[in-house]
């Protein structure tokens, strides 16, 4: 397992997924009555500070359909958890224009390179031609002023 499981972390993320979708709509508890399910709902509320208590809430009462997409929300935002600590890991966001997105994903694509690639390969091609310009204008330069003389 490449990154560590913080238990109470981990229950303090889980039981903010489960009201956030709550509070979307989403059935999140496996009770067709609806009074049954808002004082289970209610239940997960007041386990808010208590990761023991979440976790036997998650193991009694969620959603048959739930446990996967916990799951992988929970090994996402551990991932994103983890990742945030190191500069070097941290993820950036970039706000694009749809017409320069789709431009860009379209030469990512044609290239075969992630969108982070891309950008840095064509960085790094600006920066040899500016510093290959600015060889040949020394070297024009040069050249001048040895037919001056």
């Amino acid at each position: 397992m490449k990154y560590q499981k913080l238990e109470n972390q981990e229950a303090n993320w889980k039981w903010i997924y489960l009201i956030r979708k709550h509070r979307e709509g989403e059935k999140i508890t496996r009770y067709e009555e609806k009074s049954l399910e808002e004082s289970k709902v209610q239940e997960l509320i007041e386990c808010q500070n208590y990761p023991e208590k979440i976790e036997v809430w998650i193991k009694n009462h969620l959603s048959l359909d739930l446990p996967i997409k916990l799951d992988q929300a929970i090994r996402a935002r551990r991932k994103r958890f983890f990742n945030a600590e190191k500069q070097s890991t941290k993820k950036k966001s970039i706000d694009l224009e749809y017409g320069v997105w789709l431009r860009l994903s379209k030469y990512s694509r044609k290239m075969k390179m992630t969108l982070s690639e891309t950008i840095t390969y064509m960085i790094d091609e600006r920066e040899s031609k500016a510093l290959y310009e600015s060889q040949m204008t020394a070297m024009k330069a040069g050249l001048k002023n040895l037919l001056n003389k």
